[in-house]
């Protein structure tokens, strides 16, 4: 688990370093090799060029299950959203099911704040804007 793990950290670094957010991260977009244990991030058909200054983003991301709470929330400047999709898509290979399994976005979100906690501007800068 912890190979498949570093191989998914380093590909988003490999991503991220070509100037590129992947945006719809999820264990569907990863293949593996069962033999080798090899793993490939794919469909890039979401991802946007990482811009500075940091360009607005849409609010297309598609898979509920993995999207950062600022995406839903409404944000258009979100950067950290392929981090978020890693760390999901970690507790699912750990517990063998979805972290945040929400319906609907409300719902999602208040899942996210179940497990995490609701935002305020200490743990979060700037999440009053989002959410006001």
């Amino acid at each position: 688990m912890f190979k498949l793990l570093l191989q998914l950290c380093k590909g988003v670094g490999f991503v991220h370093g070509r100037g590129v957010l992947h945006r719809d991260l999820k264990p569907h977009n990863l293949l593996m090799d069962r033999k080798t244990m090899a793993l490939k991030i794919a469909d890039l058909g979401l991802s946007r060029a990482i811009t500075v200054p940091v360009k607005k983003y849409t609010h297309e991301i598609l898979t509920l299950w993995y999207r950062a709470p600022e995406v839903l929330l409404g944000a258009t400047h979100y950067t950290p959203v392929d981090i978020w999709y890693v760390g999901c898509i970690f507790a699912e290979l750990v517990t063998n099911q979805p972290l945040f399994p929400g319906d609907s976005e409300l719902q999602q979100l208040l899942h996210i704040f179940k497990l995490l906690g609701t935002p305020n501007e200490e743990m979060w800068p700037g999440v009053g804007s989002i959410l006001f």
